[in-house]
Protein backbone atom coordinates (compact mmCIF):
# COMPACT_ATOMS: atom_id res chain seq x y z
CA UNK A 1 0.00 0.00 0.00
CA UNK A 2 1.45 3.14 -1.14
CA UNK A 3 1.85 6.02 1.60
CA UNK A 4 -0.13 8.26 0.01
CA UNK A 5 -3.20 5.81 0.53
CA UNK A 6 -2.11 5.16 3.82
CA UNK A 7 -2.37 9.19 4.68
CA UNK A 8 -6.11 9.28 2.54
CA UNK A 9 -6.90 6.16 4.56
CA UNK A 10 -5.78 7.73 7.71
CA UNK A 11 -3.84 4.39 8.21
CA UNK A 12 -0.44 7.05 8.40
CA UNK A 13 0.01 10.46 9.71
CA UNK A 14 1.00 13.97 7.73
CA UNK A 15 3.60 15.87 10.07
CA UNK A 16 4.13 19.86 9.61
CA UNK A 17 7.35 21.16 11.54
CA UNK A 18 7.32 25.15 12.22
CA UNK A 19 4.24 26.43 12.51
CA UNK A 20 4.55 29.98 11.66
CA UNK A 21 2.76 31.95 8.66
CA UNK A 22 3.49 29.02 6.12
CA UNK A 23 3.08 26.41 8.40
CA UNK A 24 0.10 26.53 10.49
CA UNK A 25 -2.00 27.23 7.36
CA UNK A 26 -0.81 24.32 5.41
CA UNK A 27 -1.29 22.15 8.23
CA UNK A 28 -5.03 23.30 8.79
CA UNK A 29 -5.43 22.47 5.42
CA UNK A 30 -4.04 19.50 5.43
CA UNK A 31 -5.89 18.48 8.23
CA UNK A 32 -9.04 18.60 6.55
CA UNK A 33 -8.07 15.53 5.05
CA UNK A 34 -5.44 13.90 6.75
CA UNK A 35 -4.75 12.86 10.60
CA UNK A 36 -1.82 16.01 10.85
CA UNK A 37 0.60 16.48 13.63
CA UNK A 38 1.26 20.35 14.01
CA UNK A 39 5.14 20.67 15.58
CA UNK A 40 6.47 23.55 16.98
CA UNK A 41 9.57 24.21 19.48
CA UNK A 42 7.53 27.29 20.94
CA UNK A 43 5.50 25.81 23.10
CA UNK A 44 3.41 29.40 23.84
CA UNK A 45 2.78 29.13 20.21
CA UNK A 46 1.49 25.59 20.30
CA UNK A 47 -0.69 26.04 23.63
CA UNK A 48 -2.59 29.64 21.50
CA UNK A 49 -3.09 27.07 18.45
CA UNK A 50 -4.18 24.63 20.91
CA UNK A 51 -6.71 27.09 21.85
CA UNK A 52 -7.97 27.74 18.31
CA UNK A 53 -5.74 30.70 18.41
CA UNK A 54 -3.62 31.78 15.02
CA UNK A 55 -0.42 33.77 16.82
CA UNK A 56 0.43 34.92 13.49
CA UNK A 57 -2.85 36.80 13.68
CA UNK A 58 -3.80 35.49 9.79
CA UNK A 59 -6.30 32.94 10.76
CA UNK A 60 -9.41 33.36 12.63
CA UNK A 61 -11.02 30.58 14.91
CA UNK A 62 -12.60 28.89 12.33
CA UNK A 63 -9.86 28.41 10.83
CA UNK A 64 -9.61 25.48 13.22
CA UNK A 65 -12.60 23.76 13.69
CA UNK A 66 -13.14 20.43 12.13
CA UNK A 67 -9.74 19.84 11.42
CA UNK A 68 -7.94 16.36 12.00
CA UNK A 69 -5.05 18.06 13.77
CA UNK A 70 -2.73 17.30 17.04
CA UNK A 71 -0.74 20.18 18.16
CA UNK A 72 2.94 19.30 20.05
CA UNK A 73 6.24 20.07 21.24
CA UNK A 74 6.34 16.25 21.80
CA UNK A 75 8.89 14.56 19.70
CA UNK A 76 7.17 10.89 20.41
CA UNK A 77 4.41 12.37 19.18
CA UNK A 78 6.03 13.51 16.04
CA UNK A 79 7.59 10.15 15.94
CA UNK A 80 4.02 8.75 14.72
CA UNK A 81 3.97 10.37 11.24
CA UNK A 82 5.42 8.79 8.20
CA UNK A 83 5.28 11.82 6.13
CA UNK A 84 7.03 15.23 6.96
CA UNK A 85 6.74 18.43 6.22
CA UNK A 86 9.02 20.81 6.90
CA UNK A 87 8.41 24.65 6.74
CA UNK A 88 10.92 26.60 9.44
CA UNK A 89 12.50 30.11 8.37
CA UNK A 90 15.65 30.34 6.22
CA UNK A 91 16.88 34.08 7.57
CA UNK A 92 19.80 35.55 6.59
CA UNK A 93 22.45 36.97 9.11
CA UNK A 94 23.76 40.44 9.87
CA UNK A 95 26.29 39.68 6.90
CA UNK A 96 23.49 38.76 4.72
CA UNK A 97 24.84 35.56 4.71
CA UNK A 98 22.06 32.50 5.08
CA UNK A 99 21.34 31.39 8.33
CA UNK A 100 20.56 27.45 8.26
CA UNK A 101 20.35 26.71 12.04
CA UNK A 102 16.39 26.66 11.75
CA UNK A 103 16.40 24.23 8.78
CA UNK A 104 18.98 22.12 10.29
CA UNK A 105 17.47 21.73 13.75
CA UNK A 106 14.29 20.75 12.02
CA UNK A 107 16.17 17.92 10.33
CA UNK A 108 18.03 17.33 13.43
CA UNK A 109 14.26 17.05 15.42
CA UNK A 110 13.15 14.65 12.01
CA UNK A 111 16.58 12.49 11.96
CA UNK A 112 15.44 11.58 15.89
CA UNK A 113 11.74 9.93 14.83
CA UNK A 114 12.38 9.33 11.33
CA UNK A 115 12.03 5.44 10.00
CA UNK A 116 12.35 3.45 6.81
CA UNK A 117 9.75 4.17 4.12
CA UNK A 118 9.00 7.35 5.60
CA UNK A 119 9.14 10.89 3.35
CA UNK A 120 10.75 14.41 4.12
CA UNK A 121 9.50 17.26 1.95
CA UNK A 122 11.22 20.84 2.49
CA UNK A 123 9.48 24.09 2.13
CA UNK A 124 11.34 26.73 3.12
CA UNK A 125 13.03 28.67 0.59
CA UNK A 126 16.62 27.90 0.06
CA UNK A 127 19.38 28.09 -2.83
CA UNK A 128 19.63 25.38 -5.25
CA UNK A 129 21.28 22.19 -3.90
CA UNK A 130 20.53 23.16 -0.63
CA UNK A 131 18.22 20.45 0.71
CA UNK A 132 19.75 17.27 -1.25
CA UNK A 133 23.37 18.98 0.12
CA UNK A 134 22.59 20.36 3.60
CA UNK A 135 19.05 18.50 4.71
CA UNK A 136 19.54 14.94 4.04
CA UNK A 137 23.12 14.02 5.52
CA UNK A 138 21.93 15.57 8.63
CA UNK A 139 18.98 13.07 8.01
CA UNK A 140 21.32 10.21 7.79
CA UNK A 141 23.52 11.13 10.43
CA UNK A 142 20.74 11.62 13.35
CA UNK A 143 19.07 8.39 11.64
CA UNK A 144 21.37 6.02 11.38
CA UNK A 145 19.11 5.74 7.78
CA UNK A 146 20.01 5.51 4.06
CA UNK A 147 18.81 8.07 1.65
CA UNK A 148 16.64 6.70 -1.15
CA UNK A 149 17.14 2.99 0.06
CA UNK A 150 15.34 3.97 3.36
CA UNK A 151 13.86 7.47 2.98
CA UNK A 152 12.85 9.42 0.84
CA UNK A 153 12.61 13.29 0.23
CA UNK A 154 10.91 16.09 -1.77
CA UNK A 155 10.79 19.80 -2.14
CA UNK A 156 7.38 22.08 -2.60
CA UNK A 157 8.38 25.12 -2.29
CA UNK A 158 5.82 27.80 0.07
CA UNK A 159 3.65 30.20 -2.00
CA UNK A 160 2.00 31.70 1.06
CA UNK A 161 0.92 35.90 0.07
CA UNK A 162 0.73 37.09 4.16
CA UNK A 163 -2.74 39.28 4.22
CA UNK A 164 -4.32 37.80 1.02
CA UNK A 165 -7.24 37.02 1.27
CA UNK A 166 -8.14 35.81 -2.33
CA UNK A 167 -5.03 34.42 -3.14
CA UNK A 168 -4.94 31.26 -0.81
CA UNK A 169 -3.16 28.46 -0.22
CA UNK A 170 -5.23 25.99 -2.14
CA UNK A 171 -5.65 28.67 -5.51
CA UNK A 172 -1.84 29.13 -5.84
CA UNK A 173 -0.57 26.69 -8.13
CA UNK A 174 2.14 24.38 -5.98
CA UNK A 175 5.64 23.42 -7.14
CA UNK A 176 6.28 20.20 -5.91
CA UNK A 177 9.40 17.24 -6.87
CA UNK A 178 11.17 14.04 -5.13
CA UNK A 179 14.58 12.71 -4.83
CA UNK A 180 13.11 9.99 -7.85
CA UNK A 181 10.08 9.76 -10.40
CA UNK A 182 8.32 7.52 -7.72
CA UNK A 183 8.91 9.93 -4.69
CA UNK A 184 7.77 12.95 -6.75
CA UNK A 185 4.64 11.01 -7.98
CA UNK A 186 4.11 10.76 -3.89
CA UNK A 187 4.32 13.91 -3.13
CA UNK A 188 2.46 15.47 -6.09
CA UNK A 189 -0.33 13.27 -5.00
CA UNK A 190 -0.16 14.72 -1.38
CA UNK A 191 -0.58 17.95 -2.27
CA UNK A 192 -2.70 17.65 -5.26
CA UNK A 193 -5.36 16.39 -2.54
CA UNK A 194 -5.37 20.08 -0.86
CA UNK A 195 -4.87 22.77 -3.82
CA UNK A 196 -7.31 22.85 -6.52
CA UNK A 197 -5.34 24.98 -8.73
CA UNK A 198 -3.53 22.08 -9.58
CA UNK A 199 0.38 21.29 -8.95
CA UNK A 200 3.16 21.45 -11.36
CA UNK A 201 6.01 18.32 -11.17
CA UNK A 202 9.66 20.55 -11.39
CA UNK A 203 12.00 18.25 -13.41
CA UNK A 204 14.52 18.08 -10.02
CA UNK A 205 14.41 19.01 -6.50
CA UNK A 206 17.24 21.95 -7.45
CA UNK A 207 14.94 23.24 -10.29
CA UNK A 208 11.86 23.68 -7.72
CA UNK A 209 14.20 25.10 -5.31
CA UNK A 210 16.08 28.01 -8.39
CA UNK A 211 12.31 28.44 -8.93
CA UNK A 212 11.10 29.55 -5.86
CA UNK A 213 14.49 31.90 -4.95
CA UNK A 214 14.18 33.53 -8.45
CA UNK A 215 10.62 34.57 -8.06
CA UNK A 216 11.49 36.60 -5.17
CA UNK A 217 14.87 38.09 -6.98
CA UNK A 218 12.99 38.79 -9.80
CA UNK A 219 10.35 41.13 -7.95
CA UNK A 220 13.36 42.03 -6.04
CA UNK A 221 14.57 43.80 -8.87
CA UNK A 222 12.09 45.16 -10.51
CA UNK A 223 11.37 47.10 -7.24
CA UNK A 224 15.13 48.58 -7.09
CA UNK A 225 15.09 49.61 -10.36
CA UNK A 226 11.50 51.65 -9.60
CA UNK A 227 13.60 52.81 -6.79
CA UNK A 228 16.26 53.42 -8.59
CA UNK A 229 13.99 55.75 -10.95
CA UNK A 230 12.12 57.40 -7.91
CA UNK A 231 15.44 58.58 -7.29
CA UNK A 232 16.16 60.25 -10.69
CA UNK A 233 12.46 61.16 -11.06
CA UNK A 234 12.53 63.17 -7.80
CA UNK A 235 15.98 65.34 -8.72
CA UNK A 236 13.81 65.87 -12.26
CA UNK A 237 10.83 67.35 -10.11
CA UNK A 238 8.06 64.57 -11.27
CA UNK A 239 6.06 62.11 -9.87
CA UNK A 240 6.93 58.79 -10.01
CA UNK A 241 3.46 57.55 -10.23
CA UNK A 242 2.71 59.54 -12.46
CA UNK A 243 5.38 58.68 -15.04
CA UNK A 244 4.41 54.84 -14.18
CA UNK A 245 0.34 55.43 -15.30
CA UNK A 246 1.19 57.06 -18.26
CA UNK A 247 4.28 54.11 -19.35
CA UNK A 248 1.38 51.41 -18.53
CA UNK A 249 -0.76 52.49 -21.43
CA UNK A 250 1.60 50.15 -23.65
CA UNK A 251 0.80 46.63 -23.12
CA UNK A 252 3.81 45.26 -22.17
CA UNK A 253 5.07 47.55 -19.13
CA UNK A 254 5.07 45.78 -16.06
CA UNK A 255 3.77 47.89 -13.31
CA UNK A 256 5.87 47.53 -10.17
CA UNK A 257 6.33 50.52 -7.57
CA UNK A 258 8.79 52.11 -6.00
CA UNK A 259 9.11 51.13 -1.57
CA UNK A 260 10.75 49.72 1.33
CA UNK A 261 11.77 46.33 0.65
CA UNK A 262 11.23 44.24 3.45
CA UNK A 263 10.27 40.81 4.92
CA UNK A 264 11.07 37.79 5.12
CA UNK A 265 11.16 36.79 1.39
CA UNK A 266 12.08 39.53 -1.20
CA UNK A 267 14.59 40.95 0.83
CA UNK A 268 15.74 37.37 1.34
CA UNK A 269 15.89 35.13 -0.84
CA UNK A 270 18.11 37.28 -3.48
CA UNK A 271 20.91 36.36 -1.11
CA UNK A 272 20.04 32.51 -1.00
CA UNK A 273 20.63 32.60 -4.50
CA UNK A 274 24.17 35.15 -4.35
CA UNK A 275 25.79 33.06 -1.65
CA UNK A 276 25.65 29.78 -3.46
CA UNK A 277 26.64 31.37 -6.85
CA UNK A 278 29.50 32.86 -4.86
CA UNK A 279 30.43 29.67 -3.89
CA UNK A 280 30.29 28.36 -7.14
CA UNK A 281 33.06 31.38 -7.90
CA UNK A 282 30.47 33.78 -10.09
CA UNK A 283 29.96 36.78 -8.63
CA UNK A 284 26.82 38.09 -9.14
CA UNK A 285 26.15 41.25 -10.52
CA UNK A 286 22.43 42.58 -10.92
CA UNK A 287 20.73 41.16 -8.27
CA UNK A 288 23.54 42.32 -5.80
CA UNK A 289 23.47 46.07 -7.28
CA UNK A 290 19.53 45.67 -6.64
CA UNK A 291 20.00 44.60 -3.32
CA UNK A 292 22.27 47.57 -2.39
CA UNK A 293 19.37 49.75 -4.22
CA UNK A 294 16.75 48.36 -2.13
CA UNK A 295 18.61 48.00 1.53
CA UNK A 296 19.68 52.09 0.75
CA UNK A 297 15.81 53.35 0.82
CA UNK A 298 15.50 53.56 3.93
CA UNK A 299 18.26 56.02 4.59
CA UNK A 300 17.14 58.17 1.42
CA UNK A 301 13.65 58.14 3.26
CA UNK A 302 15.07 59.53 6.23
CA UNK A 303 17.31 61.88 4.53
CA UNK A 304 14.65 63.55 2.46
CA UNK A 305 12.06 63.72 5.70
CA UNK A 306 14.83 65.67 7.68
CA UNK A 307 15.78 67.78 4.51
CA UNK A 308 11.87 69.08 4.09
CA UNK A 309 12.05 69.81 7.81
CA UNK A 310 14.81 71.61 7.69
CA UNK A 311 13.36 73.61 4.62
CA UNK A 312 10.34 74.87 6.45
CA UNK A 313 12.45 76.33 8.88
CA UNK A 314 12.54 74.20 11.53
CA UNK A 315 15.71 73.10 13.68
CA UNK A 316 15.96 69.23 12.24
CA UNK A 317 17.82 68.19 15.91
CA UNK A 318 14.77 68.70 17.78
CA UNK A 319 12.20 67.87 15.89
CA UNK A 320 9.44 65.09 16.56
CA UNK A 321 8.68 63.01 13.78
CA UNK A 322 5.29 60.51 13.70
CA UNK A 323 5.81 57.30 11.47
CA UNK A 324 2.82 55.51 10.64
CA UNK A 325 2.89 51.41 10.30
CA UNK A 326 5.81 49.24 11.36
CA UNK A 327 4.76 45.69 10.12
CA UNK A 328 6.85 45.00 6.40
CA UNK A 329 3.96 44.75 4.74
CA UNK A 330 -0.21 46.43 4.91
CA UNK A 331 -2.54 44.62 6.99
CA UNK A 332 -0.27 41.85 8.38
CA UNK A 333 1.16 41.49 12.05
CA UNK A 334 4.07 40.40 10.78
CA UNK A 335 7.50 42.60 12.16
CA UNK A 336 10.53 40.41 10.99
CA UNK A 337 13.10 42.36 8.34
CA UNK A 338 10.82 45.44 8.17
CA UNK A 339 12.43 48.14 6.60
CA UNK A 340 10.71 50.94 8.87
CA UNK A 341 12.24 49.26 11.43
CA UNK A 342 15.80 50.57 9.83
CA UNK A 343 14.01 54.38 8.25
CA UNK A 344 13.18 54.89 12.08
CA UNK A 345 17.12 54.15 13.07
CA UNK A 346 18.22 56.47 10.22
CA UNK A 347 15.65 59.01 11.05
CA UNK A 348 17.28 59.03 14.60
CA UNK A 349 20.53 59.30 13.08
CA UNK A 350 19.48 62.76 12.85
CA UNK A 351 18.73 63.22 15.97
CA UNK A 352 15.49 62.98 15.44
CA UNK A 353 12.52 61.67 18.29
CA UNK A 354 10.61 59.54 16.41
CA UNK A 355 7.13 57.93 17.38
CA UNK A 356 6.27 54.49 16.03
CA UNK A 357 2.45 53.56 15.65
CA UNK A 358 1.13 50.33 13.95
CA UNK A 359 -2.98 48.69 14.24
CA UNK A 360 -1.37 45.45 13.22
CA UNK A 361 1.48 44.93 15.12
CA UNK A 362 2.77 43.77 18.83
CA UNK A 363 4.13 46.27 20.75
CA UNK A 364 6.15 43.65 23.01
CA UNK A 365 7.18 42.32 20.23
CA UNK A 366 8.55 45.37 18.08
CA UNK A 367 10.44 45.90 21.40
CA UNK A 368 12.14 42.52 21.30
CA UNK A 369 12.99 42.58 18.14
CA UNK A 370 14.12 45.93 17.34
CA UNK A 371 14.46 47.93 20.82
CA UNK A 372 11.40 50.70 20.97
CA UNK A 373 8.10 50.98 22.14
CA UNK A 374 5.08 51.96 20.02
CA UNK A 375 3.27 55.33 20.99
CA UNK A 376 0.07 54.35 23.08
CA UNK A 377 -0.84 58.63 22.71
CA UNK A 378 -0.08 60.77 19.49
CA UNK A 379 1.20 64.11 20.43
CA UNK A 380 0.09 67.90 18.40
CA UNK A 381 3.27 69.01 18.16
CA UNK A 382 5.12 66.46 15.11
CA UNK A 383 6.99 68.33 12.51
CA UNK A 384 6.32 65.84 9.98
CA UNK A 385 4.39 62.27 9.63
CA UNK A 386 5.67 59.49 7.63
CA UNK A 387 3.28 56.73 6.24
CA UNK A 388 5.30 53.75 5.88
CA UNK A 389 2.91 51.11 5.48
CA UNK A 390 -0.46 51.18 3.39
CA UNK A 391 -2.70 49.70 5.89
CA UNK A 392 -6.22 49.85 5.32
CA UNK A 393 -6.92 51.90 8.38
CA UNK A 394 -4.78 54.36 6.63
CA UNK A 395 -6.64 54.81 3.35
CA UNK A 396 -9.26 57.40 3.92
CA UNK A 397 -7.69 59.62 6.78
CA UNK A 398 -8.32 63.19 5.99
CA UNK A 399 -6.07 66.20 6.00
CA UNK A 400 -7.85 67.19 9.10
CA UNK A 401 -6.35 64.35 11.00
CA UNK A 402 -2.23 65.01 9.49
CA UNK A 403 -3.41 68.99 10.61
CA UNK A 404 -4.69 67.69 14.20
CA UNK A 405 -0.90 66.10 14.73
CA UNK A 406 1.63 68.47 13.49
CA UNK A 407 3.02 71.87 14.34
CA UNK A 408 2.53 74.67 11.97
CA UNK A 409 2.47 73.24 8.44
CA UNK A 410 1.79 69.78 7.75
CA UNK A 411 5.00 67.75 6.17
CA UNK A 412 3.48 64.33 5.02
CA UNK A 413 5.87 62.05 3.74
CA UNK A 414 3.52 59.38 1.56
CA UNK A 415 5.67 56.54 0.94
CA UNK A 416 3.25 54.34 -0.81
CA UNK A 417 1.27 57.87 -2.32
CA UNK A 418 -2.09 56.72 -0.24
CA UNK A 419 -2.46 60.65 -0.85
CA UNK A 420 -1.02 61.14 -4.14
CA UNK A 421 -4.60 63.07 -4.75
CA UNK A 422 -2.80 65.52 -2.07
CA UNK A 423 0.50 66.44 -4.44
CA UNK A 424 0.21 69.75 -5.69
CA UNK A 425 -2.34 71.08 -2.24
CA UNK A 426 -0.56 74.49 -0.86
CA UNK A 427 -2.35 73.03 2.36
CA UNK A 428 1.24 71.22 3.12
CA UNK A 429 4.32 69.97 2.16
CA UNK A 430 3.99 66.47 0.16
CA UNK A 431 6.62 64.03 -0.69
CA UNK A 432 6.57 60.37 -2.02
CA UNK A 433 8.51 57.92 -3.56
Amino acid sequence: MSIFHQLETKQAKLAVVGLGYVGLPIALEFAKHFKVIGFDINQKRVEMMQHGIDPSQELDSTAFEGKDIVFTTDLEVLREAQFFVVAVPTPVDSSKIPDLTPLIKASESIGKVLKKGDYVVYESTVYPGCTEEDCVPVLERVSGLTFQSDFKIGYSPERINPGDKERTIATITKIVSGCSPESAQVVSDVYAKIITAGVYKAASIKVAEAAKVIENTQRDLNISLMNELSIIFNKMGINTLDVIDAAATKWNFLKFYPGLVGGHCIGVDPYYLTHKSIKLGYDPQVILSGRRVNDGMPAYVAKKTAQAIIRSGRDVKNARVLVMGVTFKENVSDIRNSKVADLIDELKGYSINVDAIDPHADSAEVKHEYGFEMATDLRNDYDAVVVAVNHTEYSNLELSYFQALVKGDVILIDLKSIYRAWQHSDALTYWSL
